[in-house]
C-alpha cells in the first residue's frame, strides 16, 4: 500500500470529489460512515459515546460520527471549542444536521467533567486531523490533556490530535493518547515510528473509495507491507522440482558460547525453503549443530570462532550470528570480504566488525542485504537525532552503496537501493528477544538462495518473520514466546500465504 503525505491525500480527496463525482460532505459522510462501521463490528458492549470535536474537517467527521451512532441507537453527547465558532464548510453543514435531533448534547470543551464519564464510555477524538501546523494551546490542549488522563477506551478519528502526519513532533506539544485509530484509505509516515507511532494505539485503514486512479498514478518512495503486496512476490512451490530448485544457503556463525545464534539461522533457513543448508561454525559448535539441526551440513572453520572463510561462491551466504569479534575471525570476513561480489545477507558480528572501519562498508558487494538494528545501524553510519531521521540517513546509504537496508525496528524499514522504503506492519514487542535477528537473518538467506530478487527477498522475509511473531504471541504471548516458537510458526504462515495464492474451483 502507498504511503502519502498530507498534502498528497488532500490532493486525493480533491481528485476524488473532481471526478467520481462526489461532493466534499458526501466524501466526508462516506468517512463517518465506515468508522461507525467499524464501530458496530467492534464495540458492542458499549452504549455511551462522548465525541470531542474541532471546528475543522476532522470535526465535521466526529459530528457526522455522532449523528450516525445516535441513529443506531447510541447515546452520544458532542463537544466542541465553541457552539458558535468558525467552523468548516462541511463541519458546519454536520452540525447543523445535528442540532436537528433533540436527544443529542451538545456542550463546549469547557463544560466537558470527565468525572461524569462512566466507564463504559467510549471517548471519540476528532479535533485536529492532518492539517494541523502549529501546537495546541487553550482549551484544546485542555481538553487534551483530560482525555489523557482518562482510563476509558479511546478512538482518534484519521489521527490522533496533535500529532503531524509526515513528521517527528515538538516534544513540548500535547497529543491524544488514542488505544485505536481509525485512519482513511492510508497510513501517515507518522503512524510508522516509535516516538510518534506510541500515540495511535492499534491503527485501523478503512478504505473510503478514494479515486484508484490518483492513487495508482500519484508517485511515492513509501510503501506499507500488506498481503497484496506478499500475494504478488510470493511464489508457491513447483512440484515438479528438486533440492537443486531451491538453492543452498551458508551460514557462517556461532562461535564458544555463542552457537545458539547459528542454530537459530539454521533453522530458519531450512524452515523457510531453502534446498540444502550449510552451517559454516567453528569445531566446538559440530555437536550442537549437527544434533539441533541434523538437515544441515557442517562446515569447520575454526576451533572457538572462525578463522578462515572459504565458501563456494554457489552458495548463498548469511554472515553474522553469533560470529564474534575475534581478530582472526575480522581478519578472515575482510579478507574475504575483499575478493567476494555476490550479494549476500550481513547481520551482528559482521556488521560489528565492518562498523570497525568506515572503508570496510565499500567492501559489501552490491544488492547486499544488511540487517542492522538502530545501536548496529548508529555504529556503522553514525548517530541521529530521531528515528526518522535515521530513516533517511538509510535512504542516502543505500543509495550510495547500493545496497539493500533492512533498519530493524517496531515497523522494520527495507531501503532499496532506489530510495523505497517498505514499512513492515506484522511483528510485535515479543521480537524484543536475544536470537530474533538471528532467524530473520536465515529467512532471508534462504529466500535469497531460492531466486528471489534481493528487494523482494527483503520485503518478504521481513513480512514473514513479522507475521510468524505474530502467530507466536497468540499462542505463547509476548512475553513467553521465544525465537525457537517463531521459527515453528514459519509452517503456520507459509500455509497461510498458500491459501491466499493457490487458484480453486
Amino acid at each position: 500500500m502507498k504511503i502519502f503525505t498530507a498534502k498528497k491525500i488532500r490532493q486525493c480527496d480533491e481528485f476524488t470529489i473532481a471526478n467520481e463525482p462526489v461532493s466534499s460532505v458526501q466524501l466526508m459522510e462516506r468517512a463517518a460512515q465506515s468508522c461507525v462501521n467499524w464501530i458496530l463490528e467492534n464495540c458492542k458492549i458499549h452504549k455511551n459515546f462522548t465525541i470531542f470535536c474541532g471546528n475543522g474537517n476532522n470535526g465535521g467527521d466526529g459530528l457526522a460520527i455522532a449523528r450516525l451512532l445516535y441513529l443506531k441507537g447510541f447515546d452520544v453527547d458532542v463537544f466542541v471549542k465553541d457552539t458558535k465558532g468558525n467552523f468548516s464548510r462541511d463541519a458546519a453543514v454536520n452540525l447543523k444536521k445535528l442540532k436537528d435531533f433533540s436527544g443529542i448534547s451538545i456542550k463546549e470543551f469547557k463544560d466537558f467533567q470527565k468525572e461524569r464519564i462512566t466507564e463504559q464510555t467510549i471517548c471519540i477524538d476528532a479535533v485536529f486531523g492532518t492539517g494541523l501546523s502549529r501546537k495546541m494551546e487553550g482549551e484544546e490542549l485542555k481538553i487534551i490533556n483530560e482525555l489523557n488522563s482518562l482510563q476509558n477506551i479511546k478512538i482518534s478519528i484519521d489521527i490522533p490530535s496533535g500529532l503531524l502526519a509526515d513528521k517527528d513532533w515538538d516534544e513540548d506539544s500535547a497529543v491524544f493518547k488514542a488505544d485505536y485509530t481509525l485512519s482513511f484509505q492510508f497510513w501517515k509516515k507518522s503512524f510508522l515510528y516509535p516516538e510518534t507511532g506510541k500515540y495511535t494505539g492499534k491503527v485501523v485503514i478503512l478504505d473510503i473509495g478514494l479515486h484508484p486512479q490518483y492513487i495508482n498514478e500519484t508517485h511515492t518512495t513509501d510503501f506499507t507491507v500488506d498481503d497484496e503486496v506478499i500475494k504478488k512476490i510470493f511464489r508457491p512451490r513447483n512440484e515438479y522440482s528438486h533440492k537443486g530448485s531451491f538453492g543452498k544457503v551458508g551460514i557462517v556463525g556461532g562461535s564458544y558460547g555463542k552457537i545458539g545464534a547459528a542454530v537459530l539461522s539454521v533453522k530458519a533457513a531450512l524452515k523457510s525453503g531453502a534446498g540444502l543448508v550449510f552451517a559454516y561454525s567453528p569445531k566446538c559448535g559440530y555437536d550442537i549443530l549437527q544434533t539441533s539441526s541434523p538437515e544441515a551440513m557442517f562446515m569447520e572453520g575454526g576451533k572457538d570462532y572462525i578463522e578462515n572463510i572459504d565458501i563456494d561462491k554457489d552458495i548463498v551466504l548469511g554472515i553474522g550470528p553469533g560470529l564474534g569479534t575475534h581478530q582472526k575471525t575480522e581478519e578472515s570476513l575482510i579478507r574475504f570480504l575483499k575478493n567476494y561480489s555476490a550479494p549476500l545477507v550481513l547481520d551482528a558480528d559482521a556488521l560489528n566488525i565492518i562498523s570497525k572501519d568506515p572503508s570496510y562498508v565499500d567492501l559489501v558487494p552490491e544488492s547486499s542485504i544488511i540487517t542492522p538494528h538502530p545501536k548496529e545501524f548508529e555504529r556503522l553510519f553514525g548517530k541521529t537525532k530521531d528515528s526518522f531521521e535515521r530513516s533517511d540517513l538509510a535512504v542516502q546509504k543505500a543509495i550510495e552503496h547500493k545496497i539493500y537496508i533492512v533498519l530493524k525496528d517496531h515497523h522494520t524499514q527495507v531501503v532499496t537501493p532506489e530510495g523505497n522504503v517498505f514499512y513492515n506492519i506484522t511483528g510485535n514487542s515479543g521480537l524484543a528477544k536475544g536470537g530474533s535477528g538471528d532467524i530473520l537473518t536465515g529467512i532471508l538467506t534462504s529466500l535469497l538462495a531460492q531466486g528471489y530478487s534481493p528487494e523482494n527477498a527483503a520485503v518478504l522475509g521481513v513480512w514473514l518473520h513479522g507475521k510468524s511473531a505474530d502467530f507466536a504471541a497468540e499462542k505463547h504471548s509476548k512475553e513467553s514466546m521465544q525465537p525457537s516458537d517463531v521459527i515453528k510458526e514459519l509452517e503456520t504462515i507459509f500455509l497461510y500465504i498458500n491459501k491466499k495464492v493457490t487458484k480453486k474451483l
